[in-house]
């Protein structure tokens, strides 16, 4: 009996996600309230408090349900400890492609993140557990770019954290366009080519010309205002 209720508090949990899904998709999360969660999802709003403490609980569950790409396991590498630092970089912003591309759902629930939330009032505690992710996924990256700057495979002259937001914005940009327009998205298995396209970028970045000492200005006598042309004689 006890396996039973169990079994029947989590199907309501995920009947609760799946509606708020919906209609965050449809309506936009402020638009949205708990009273028209829980009509979507067929329960009392004494249902949904059961289970999360407010909207933004909720929402926070249903992004981490289908797990925010920037706290997947790939991005949990961390490349500075990695004997191959440059590869460890690639297979973590290839893996969270492919993580994007490869599910519907995460594409879904991206497209609410990025396109159906403003993140004020009662969703700044979710704004900042986002900017508090990305900036840890964010400092490995640079940490990983500066290593394999130390063993030789990155130019010395490339600046580290630069790259890595770079690099951070590119995934960032993609994540958002894919989840908006599907279309546009690469197979899979095809996922890690723009990030090779980046990553070659800087591995032929050619060198720093060394800077030129300022010139010193020459102390010229200013020149002579030019002669008038002599006047024509009289015939």
């Amino acid at each position: 009996m006890a396996r039973r209720t169990k079994d029947e508090a989590v199907e309501t949990r995920n009947q609760i996600l799946d509606a708020a899904e919906r209609v965050f998709s449809k309506r936009g999360v402020s638009r949205t309230s708990l009273a028209d969660i829980a009509e979507a999802a067929s329960v009392t709003r004494g249902a949904i408090y059961w289970h999360f403490k407010d909207k933004a609980d909720l929402f926070c569950e249903m992004v981490a349900r289908v797990t925010m790409p920037m706290e997947d396991a790939p991005c949990q590498i961390n490349p500075a400890l990695e004997a191959n630092p440059l590869a460890s970089v690639r297979a973590m912003l290839t893996g969270i492609l492919q993580r994007t591309s490869g599910d519907v759902q995460a594409r879904r629930v991206f497209h609410i993140v990025f396109h159906k939330c403003e993140y004020v009032d009662e969703m700044e505690p979710v704004r900042k557990r986002f900017s508090k992710m990305q900036a840890g996924c964010l400092s490995r990256l640079e940490q990983g770019l500066a290593r394999a700057q130390k063993l030789g495979q990155l130019p010395k002259a490339l600046d580290a954290r630069r790259t890595a937001l770079g690099l951070h914005a590119l995934v960032d940009g993609l994540i958002s366009n894919w989840a908006k327009d599907p279309e546009h998205m690469p197979p899979e298995s095809d996922a890690g080519l723009v990030i090779d396209v980046f990553l070659d970028g800087i591995l032929h970045m050619p060198a720093q010309p060394a800077a030129k000492p300022a010139l010193r200005r020459a102390h010229k006598t200013p020149r002579k205002a030019a002669k008038s042309a002599p006047r024509r004689r009289r015939a």
